[in-house]
């Protein structure tokens, strides 16, 4: 009886999960496509999307739910991006110099959202939507009529030809472009990498238990066998055989990874407790002397900022900057793939996060090709991925609103009784 409620209880608590990885294993089996392609797209994919969907944690964790703001740190990212090529600053540094151009625009425009969220309480998610789709207005206006026009643009490939306005493409990969800046810094095969990241972990641990007053050698022992393991299996050639294609990014997956320490040891500052605590409870953390609407403020900065980073490690890996729709949808994508992983409007954490990212776009990948093969008809797929990025938000949306009603019952039931 007992396995029965806690299987139950897990069922509930991830049933959007589960039914991904349902889904995915359903369309991966109708696709027919060969696993070694799925997981070249599948790390490609990783590659250019996890950076954005790790930015949402910290709104998250400081009870604001889904930051769909962040399409706004990715405007802030392109209008960088539109500045570089214009001074014509190739490759790597340019990459550089645009993401410390990105951080006071979107920390600006983050410190904007932010104290209009804290005027709408309890709205953030509806509120950070709307505000998406006002700054979109405002950047149409820039792009097509102010750059190129009442800001000249001297290098003619990034002007509509015979007209103003920012061109509707820009093509990264051409002289001085940005293409692959990050990417192609260093690229190794996928046993390589493995053995490169296994490493630093290893090397993570044993200084960890080195620096730490309680040298427990069995934990010690358990944190390695983790790597060690990784390694073994790898020897397998039918796993061998699955990443043959693979090449991964180590600069790019480098700067995911050092997003994931972030967040954890920001979480254990005094900063970070103060995003638990206004998370939990507004009015506790008031009472208890925190600033709340200051720490809101500064955690959709950090989201903001991040998301700007993230969109620019996207279009790098793209080649090319879609100038008037590549932001668009960058807030409903990367929210759809954190619920996706078992995170909630007010609890993630970035083991949520990256599976969130792995399900969404293996789906992604294989729905389309499960459509073709099932149906006749690609598109199929194409509008079940997007009917599902949308159907994502909303359960997650009815499951807390169905939780936080059966929370209040207890409450209820008390003061009833006490009348």
């Amino acid at each position: 009886m007992r396995d029965r409620k806690l299987l139950s209880s897990f069922l509930r608590e991830n049933a959007v999960t589960v039914m991904f990885v349902l889904l995915c294993a359903l369309c991966l089996a109708l696709s027919g496509l060969a696993p070694s392609h799925v997981m070249f797209e599948l790390f490609g994919r990783l590659s250019r999307n996890a950076f954005l969907v790790l930015a949402l944690i910290i709104p998250i964790v400081a009870g604001m739910g889904i930051n769909f703001a962040i399409t706004i740190g990715a405007m802030a990212a392109q209008i960088s991006l539109l500045w570089v090529l214009e001074w014509g600053i190739p490759g790597t540094l340019g990459f550089v110099v645009a993401a410390l151009m990105t951080v006071p625009i979107a920390g600006f425009f983050g410190f904007l959202i932010g104290k209009l969220l804290n005027k709408m309480k309890g709205q953030e998610m509806i509120g950070s939507m709307i505000l998406g789709y006002f700054a979109n207005g405002l950047y149409q206006l820039l792009f097509l009529f102010i750059f190129g026009n009442l800001i000249p643009l001297s290098n003619p490939s990034l002007v509509i030809k015979g007209s103003v306005g920012v061109a509707n493409t820009m093509d990264l990969s051409l002289e001085g472009g940005l293409k692959y800046a990050l990417d192609g810094l260093w690229r190794l095969p996928f046993k390589q990498a493995l053995y490169v990241f296994m490493a630093v972990i290893a090397v993570y641990c044993v200084v960890r238990f080195a620096l730490s007053s309680e040298r427990d050698i069995k934990r010690l022992a358990v944190c390695l066998a983790f790597p060690i393991a990784a390694c073994l299996l790898i020897q397998i050639p039918a796993l061998q055989a699955l990443f043959i294609t693979v090449n991964v990014p180590m600069a790019t997956f480098g700067l995911v990874a050092l997003l994931c320490l972030f967040n954890v040891v920001i979480m254990r500052t005094r900063l970070g407790q103060q995003f638990r605590a206004v998370g939990q409870s507004g009015a506790v953390a008031n009472a208890s002397g925190i600033n709340v609407n200051r720490v809101r403020i500064i955690a959709i900065m950090i989201s903001t900022v991040l998301a700007g980073w993230g969109q620019l490690i996207f279009v790098q890996n793209m080649g090319s900057l879609q100038t008037y729709g590549a932001h668009e949808q960058v807030g409903l994508y990367a929210g759809a793939a954190i619920l996706v992983g078992g995170a909630s409007i007010v609890r993630a954490t970035n083991a949520q996060a990256l599976l969130g990212c792995i399900l969404f776009h293996l789906l992604f990948i294989v729905a389309p090709d499960a459509g073709k093969n099932v149906f006749g008809n690609a598109a199929i797929g194409e509008y079940f991925r997007v009917f599902i990025s949308y159907g994502v938000i909303a359960v997650a949306l009815v499951i807390h609103a169905w939780s936080g009603a059966q929370r209040r019952k207890p409450a209820n039931a008390i003061r009833e009784a006490a009348k």
